[in-house]
Formats: structure tokens, C-alpha cells, sequence
């Protein structure tokens, strides 16, 4: 029904930075919001970065200030800008949409499969 898809991780060294991409897909009607969240080998998942419809941003306090969430409407995409990066920042980051289906009144979320971004010498 929607398709969340990934791309932008990789291997970069400390201080760098990345850009996430995710794009969704499918019999959507409207996107409510839609957001990443990180998992580190050995740690429970994690919010890092929301984003909403009417632009209204949340972002986990570990990563504020290099972390900036953004979204393209018209190509139902989402992006994770991640600067000045650092080894602990190494985690399988995914992303997640909250849709209205086509036809339906209740939002549905959905999860990319995600992409590992390794932050390393």
C-alpha cells in the first residue's frame, strides 16, 4: 500500500556530514507527519527528528543543533541533514510516515527498512 525507501547512508569520518533521504509511496491520500529514528548497536531505538504537515519540528536533544529535519511535500519526502558528526552517531536510522490512505479516515504508519550510517576514521 506505501512504500518507504531510504537512501544517503554510508561511511563518513568524524566531523562530517550526511544526508538522509526518504521518499514514500503508494495510495496515499495526505501525510499527516513524517520522522526518523536511529538504533545503535546494543541501544533501544530512538526518536531522533519529526517533522509534521504544518511544519512543526521535534528533534531529540542528543542531536539537536546538528541534526536538522526537512520535507518536500510535493515529492512525499523527508530529509535528515546530519553535520559535525561523531562515532557515537552510528546507528541503522529509519524513517517513518504517518498516512492517510486513499479512501480511509485513520492515519496508518509505516517504516522504511533502513539505512546505516557509520561514523568512523
Amino acid at each position: 500500500q506505501v512504500q518507504l525507501v531510504e537512501s544517503g547512508g554510508g561511511l563518513v569520518q568524524p566531523g562530517g556530514s550526511l544526508r538522509l533521504s526518504c521518499a514514500a509511496s503508494g495510495n496515499i491520500s495526505s501525510i499527516y507527519g513524517m520522522g526518523w529514528s536511529r538504533q545503535a548497536p546494543g541501544k533501544l531505538r530512538e526518536l531522533v527528528a519529526a517533522l509534521t504537515g504544518g511544519g512543526a519540528t521535534t528533534i531529540a536533544g542528543p542531536v539537536k543543533g546538528r541534526f536538522t529535519i526537512s520535507r518536500d511535500n510535493a515529492k512525499n519526502t523527508v530529509y535528515l541533514q546530519m553535520n559535525n558528526l561523531k562515532p557515537e552517531h552510528t546507528a541503522v536510522y529509519s524513517c517513518h510516515a504517518l498516512v492517510y490512505l486513499a479512501g480511509h479516515d485513520d492515519v496508518t504508519a509505516y517504516w522504511g527498512a533502513g539505512t546505516l550510517v557509520t561514523v568512523s576514521s
